[in-house]
């Protein structure tokens, strides 16, 4: 077996490593949802707020390139996170044309009310990789989905 046929071989490894890894986190994220009793890309818009606030809320729009969503769902979904009391959606202080959202202090308590079982599933997840290691694989994977990104712009525009 030839150099590129290896690295062929390797890289159809890593794809459904990858593939695997989707649909684990798919079912954890599902988990985690209907412990709230609601649905997984609820879930994720709720972490993704999480993630990206900090402290002025979070335009619609980076919930949506976050998750790699249309931003119409996200209006949609966070309309029915607010109507349930998990999301406080608010004209942004620097064009009222714009709404920022933030978690209500009851969807910090319902997240926090999971932390102890997340911090566990992390630990196995994570099992056997130092803080080292992870930061060295997440620099290669933000590689790979920036190349993956290009590659498919390619594919669309009918370059490959």
């Amino acid at each position: 077996m030839g150099e590129k046929d290896r690295l062929a071989r390797a890289a159809k490894d890593f794809i459904w490593n990858i593939v695997e890894i989707h649909s684990q986190l798919e079912e954890i994220h599902k988990s985690w949802a209907e412990l709230l009793e609601l649905t997984e890309p609820q879930w994720l818009i709720l972490m993704a707020i999480d993630e990206l606030d900090e402290g002025r809320g979070v335009p619609g729009i980076a919930v949506a390139n976050k998750l790699g969503i249309h931003a119409g769902f996200v209006t949609n979904q966070t309309k029915k996170l607010e109507s349930m009391e998990f999301l406080a959606r608010d004209p942004s202080p620097d064009d009222a044309r714009f709404i920022q959202m933030s978690l209500t202090q009851k969807a910090r308590a319902e997240i926090s009310k999971l932390s102890d079982k997340r911090e566990a599933l992390d630990m196995t997840m994570f099992d056997g990789l130092d803080e080292t290691s992870l930061e060295y694989l997440n620099k290669r994977l933000a590689s790979i989905a920036k190349n993956s990104r290009l590659a498919s712009q390619k594919l669309r525009i009918g370059v490959l």
